[in-house]
């Protein structure tokens, strides 16, 4: 079967939402990102419309879904590779323009070499990620001194400082969306602030639950804070202030190349779902052109 293309999000909420909901978890990009644009129009991204996609099986139940909400990267659910390689195809007879690929790193990489075979652009991995969800939240025990409390306005300057220094550390060639996630998650309580002796120490995030599932992110503590708990601290905070205000299930990601906090939320009672990895398109920055 052929993949479908619109770029109504009500058209592939209707033919695939629900294929989407049924793993909600390993689904969190897409589905978080499919409340952003009910909620916020189509232009929630950026001024580029979105485009959606599904792949169809032979009794026309979905088997497979993609979306791209530029300048973000192409993301795709669970396929098998010839699908992935198969809408790369597609996607570049179309004239479709993408900045790369965010995957489970297998379907990632048939969709890269396609991609490059029919366009000549090279790929290269950046960001790896393992995705994890909550069983039962552990807090640090004992926790570490300080308390949690909700950032508000009065905070933006010190979030922005840190959001910023985050994306440095953890994508430095992606998007900056620091300014709209403060803007957005403060309105409704979503960062979270671990105050020590006065001063705020680290910082954890979330989003709306999606299909009842939350995503804790970002967590940053600032370097000379690390290494004392804090932000183990701000994530526990996080996490139940996401299951106070109803999430059914919460999820977040960890940078594969970080053993620190892989390690610390296994403590806190995460489990690994699955790996995924960032591809992007073109000459790696800071490289001639091949």
């Amino acid at each position: 079967m052929a993949w479908q293309l619109t770029e109504d999000l009500d058209t592939f909420l209707t033919t695939a939402g629900g294929f989407l909901r049924v793993r909600p978890a390993a689904n969190t990009i897409m589905l978080t990102a499919m409340e952003s644009l009910r909620a916020k129009g189509a232009a929630a991204f950026g001024d580029v419309t979105p485009v959606f996609g599904w792949l169809a099986s032979s009794d026309d139940s979905v088997a497979a879904a993609f979306m791209h909400t530029p300048p973000y990267p192409v993301v795709l659910t669970d396929m098998t590779a010839a699908a992935a390689a198969g809408l790369a195809a597609d996607l570049a007879g179309r004239g479709h323009q993408a900045p790369g690929v965010t995957a489970m790193p297998a379907l990632g990489a048939a969709f890269a070499a396609a991609w490059r075979e029919h366009t000549g652009q090279p790929a290269h991995t950046g960001l790896r990620m393992r995705l994890y969800a909550l069983d039962t939240l552990l807090p640090p025990d004992p926790l570490p001194p300080g308390t949690a409390r909700t950032a508000d306005a009065t905070d933006r300057g010190l979030l922005l400082a840190w959001l910023n220094a985050f994306q440095d550390e953890a994508q430095p060639a992606g998007p900056n969306e620091s300014e709209r996630v403060v803007n957005d998650r403060v309105a409704w309580g979503g960062l979270v602030l671990w105050e020590h002796e006065g001063r705020p120490v680290s910082l954890a995030g979330r989003n709306q639950p999606a299909a009842g599932q939350a995503r804790v992110g970002p967590v940053y503590t600032p370097p000379d804070q690390r290494g004392r708990g804090f932000g183990g601290a701000a994530t526990a905070a996080i996490t139940q202030a996401a299951l106070d205000d109803g999430a059914e299930g919460v999820v977040l990601f960890t940078d594969l190349e970080n053993p620190t906090s892989n390690t610390l939320y296994q403590r806190l009672g995460y489990r690994p779902i699955s790996d995924w990895a960032v591809i992007s398109f073109g000459a790696p920055a800071g490289s001639a052109d091949p």
